[in-house]
């Protein structure tokens, strides 16, 4: 089993808590996305990334610098956002950061997919921003296949806890041998079950140190989350969805 999750857009650079221990996988499609944007003028970046100015400024003064292989941060430590603060890699015991080494891959607009400990450095470039590189109109077309090839090497079956946004990048390119599960956090409203995109980034988070913690290797292992006040709902869920409703159900 292999757990897909979503990137953030704020990051750091942690260059003392350990070294990374490899590149990612495709940092050729990376260097190329990377000259891509250098050629673009700031006000173009700006416009593609949807910022304010303070972001874009940084942003820009990243990329004026920017080294793919120099001063690189563990992937699984780069990343600032809820998700991430929820799982709280920074304190993984030596078992739950050998499980995610196995099991947990980061999808990156960026760097297509990232093992845990890849080395990498602040970007920003979201999934689904419109970005022609190579005669593709946009950054799915630009991965192609090629991120779900590697997960179908990888395993037969992936526990999606990414958002729709990247998930999309993986999910129609698979084969019908691969078990795909996306896992559903939300609240009962009447008859219907209600996403909220800050508590599910809770979850999501809550959900990868739970399943590092106690070592899940089966995906209907995950049915017994339990966490954040999240119960599995059988009635709510199917093979492909595994729905938790906050509250019970």
């Amino acid at each position: 089993m292999q757990i897909i999750i979503s990137p953030a857009k704020k990051m750091k650079v942690d260059v003392d808590s350990f070294a990374p221990e490899g590149l990612p996988i495709f940092l050729a499609e990376t260097e190329r996305l990377k000259t891509t944007l250098q050629g673009m003028t700031p006000e173009a970046l700006q416009a593609l990334w949807r910022c304010n100015d303070a972001i874009a400024r940084q942003n820009v003064e990243r990329l004026e610098s920017m080294d793919l292989r120099c001063r690189l941060t563990p992937a699984i430590l780069s990343y600032e956002g809820i998700q991430y603060q929820y799982m709280a890699p920074g304190v993984f015991t030596e078992e739950q950061l050998q499980y995610i080494r196995e099991h947990l891959r980061i999808l990156s607009g960026f760097y297509g997919i990232l093992r845990p400990f890849d080395g990498v450095t602040p970007y920003r470039l979201e999934m689904q921003a419109r970005l022609s590189v190579d005669g593709c109109r946009d950054l799915y077309a630009f991965w192609g296949g090629k991120l779900a090839e590697h997960l179908t090497k990888e395993t037969d079956c992936v526990l999606n806890l990414a958002s729709k946004e990247y998930s999309r990048s993986v999910e129609p390119w698979l084969p019908p041998s691969v078990r795909f599960i996306t896992c559903i956090f939300g609240e009962l409203q009447g008859e219907k079950v209600v996403e909220k995109g800050t508590m599910c980034k809770m979850a999501r988070g809550q959900m990868v140190r739970w399943l590092a913690a106690n070592h899940i290797e089966e995906p209907e292992a995950v049915r017994n989350f339990a966490e954040l006040d999240y119960q599995f709902s059988p009635e709510h869920s199917g093979d492909t969805t595994y729905t938790f409703i906050k509250g019970g159900a």
